[in-house]
Order: structure tokens, then C-alpha cells, then sequence
């Protein structure tokens, strides 16, 4: 479950589709609902980051060039633990949900714990290579 600190506003709104390479010789893999998707490009590990770091956070399924949901849309956006550069308690802006987010994703894919099936990258994979597009049409 998402966050909810709505406070000073919701921020670093952004959207990406997660495409599954084919080469011509493999088949995509084809998925009946979003959990079913998101289990298949990541780690439990990574999905309870985004859950944890983001304030909004909407998935859908996208359909292929054939028309087969074999495509995973995101839109997320974070908000801001503090209004300002630091207060009181020592929170400063490297301590908001956003940057919170890059850093976890950054630690556990530096770990090889972000993906579940590799991000296009040339390494060895599990079932296929990906791609991640960024997209300004936002699902929220």
C-alpha cells in the first residue's frame, strides 16, 4: 500500500511501460492481470519499494503490436515528507519519498534484486529481456 503524505503536495509525477524484447524465436509472456505482471518483471523486494516509497502509484496492462497484454504500464508520483530543505528533525530533501525510492532501487539493483526478469541489458536472463519507455500519457 502506497504512502499517504499529501501534505506539500504530490510531486516527480512520471510514467513508463515495461516491454518484453522478442528476438522472433521466443513468445512473449502474455498476462491474465496486473499482479500477474508486475510478479513477472520484479522482485517482491522491488514491488514493496514502490509500494512503500510512492504516494500515487497505478499500474495497467498494455496491449502488443498483436494484441496480447504483454506490456506493463506504471504512473507514480511522491510526496514530500517536509516543505522544507530541513526542519527540526534533521529531514532534509534526500529523505523524501522520491529520493528514498532511487535509493532503494539503486541498492537493490546494484544487488541484482530489483528485476526479476532482466532489464535489457546483454546479461543472462531468466524467461527474457525488457525494455522500459517513458510515457507522458499518465494513467492518473
Amino acid at each position: 500500500m502506497t504512502n499517504s503524505d499529501t501534505t506539500y503536495g504530490i510531486h516527480n509525477k512520471k510514467s513508463g511501460i515495461f516491454n518484453q524484447s522478442s528476438d522472433g524465436s521466443s513468445l512473449r509472456q502474455a498476462f491474465s492481470n496486473v499482479n500477474e505482471a508486475k510478479a513477472f518483471f520484479f522482485t517482491t523486494e522491488a514491488l514493496a519499494v514502490w509500494d512503500e516509497c510512492c504516494t500515487q502509484l497505478q499500474w495497467a496492462l498494455v496491449d502488443d503490436e498483436l494484441g496480447n497484454a504483454t506490456r506493463l504500464k506504471f504512473t507514480m508520483a511522491f510526496g514530500r515528507k517536509t516543505d522544507l530543505a530541513a526542519d527540526a528533525s534533521g529531514n532534509d530533501k534526500a529523505n523524501d519519498w522520491a529520493e528514498l525510492y532511487k535509493s532503494r532501487q539503486k541498492a537493490l539493483s546494484d544487488s541484482d534484486g530489483w528485476y526479476k526478469n532482466d532489464h535489457f541489458s546483454g546479461e543472462p536472463h531468466r524467461t527474457g529481456d525488457f525494455s522500459v519507455e517513458d510515457t507522458d500519457s499518465h494513467l492518473f
